[in-house]
């Protein structure tokens, strides 16, 4: 029952968040423990498989003294070193549990792969600074291959592929279409494989965005994934493929309004979203 507690209970304030829609659940969901404080590596891996989101994040004071807070991300499997749906869902509960934005609208979040800044993007949408890709270049002919084959596409199909890996592992691939991204139906793969595809001009948002990643022998759609529409504006937008601003759907295929938009200043990529708490409490942790 609400309010209650008992005996040998640590109650930590805990919020669900829905990252990158405005529309009530049709975003991708995020776990945060608040104040995590005190937890166990261990403990923090079990209450994430328990929640069975695909991150749960726990907000820690930073160990850097350039950030305002620490963050560590897992999957109910493993623990990442970087996510961007998890960076805006954690700086959003952040805030909304009192944490200060910086004089400039900033808030520097410390996690794994380093310190991100998030920043006011407008419209009520936060805003995070891509970190450095640790993995680039072109596949080489057989991960190409098998890329190919996992997705049920031809090669001919395929406009251009590379690895796009900010953290997660991300491999890039580049369709004809919006259509065409929406008609794969991948296969068993090892593999991080992250869609892109443009919208015809009538339609409001420039791309199509897809992503699919292994879990227990499956294969599991991402319904809104901001390091992979980080990873993939670094590449397309540094060949010179897309031209920022633009703004990218996700999570279509899975009948979700994931709304993803993507800015450039200097050389900084920034991949902003809404964020919106959906379930506000605490859990026994």
């Amino acid at each position: 029952m609400a309010g209650r507690t008992y005996p040998g209970a640590m109650l930590r304030d805990y919020v669900e968040v829905d990252v990158f829609t405005d529309q009530p659940f049709r975003g991708n969901p995020l776990a945060v423990v608040v104040d995590a404080e005190g937890l166990s590596d261990l403990e923090m891996a079990q209450f994430a498989n328990w929640t069975n989101f695909s991150e749960t994040t726990f907000l820690l004071p930073p160990t850097d003294p350039g950030a305002d807070y620490r963050v560590r991300i897992f999957t109910p499997s493993q623990e990442l070193p970087f996510a961007g749906h998890p960076t805006l869902g954690s700086a959003h509960a952040w805030l909304a549990a009192g944490g200060a934005a910086r004089p400039d609208g900033t808030v520097v979040q410390e996690c794994g792969v380093g310190l991100v800044t998030v920043r006011q993007a407008g419209d009520g949408r936060l805003a995070f600074a891509a970190p450095p890709l640790v993995r680039s270049g072109p596949l080489d002919g057989d991960l190409f291959d098998d890329v190919v084959g996992v997705l049920g596409v031809s090669s001919d199909d395929v406009v251009d592929a590379a690895w796009i890996d900010n953290g997660p592992g991300w491999i890039g691939v580049l369709l004809a279409s919006a259509e065409a991204v929406l008609a794969v139906s991948p296969s068993t793969t090892d593999h991080k494989i992250g869609l892109i595809g443009p919208h015809p001009d009538d339609v409001d948002a420039a791309y199509e965005v897809r992503g699919f990643f292994p879990a227990n022998g499956v294969v599991v759609e991402d319904p809104v994934t901001g390091s992979l529409n980080a990873s993939a504006a670094q590449w397309l937008v540094g060949s010179g493929r897309f031209t920022p601003p633009y703004v990218a759907t996700q999570g279509t295929a899975l009948g979700r309004a994931g709304v993803v938009h993507v800015a450039a200043d200097d050389a900084q990529i920034w991949v902003a979203g809404q964020v919106v708490t959906r379930v506000a409490g605490t859990v026994d942790l």
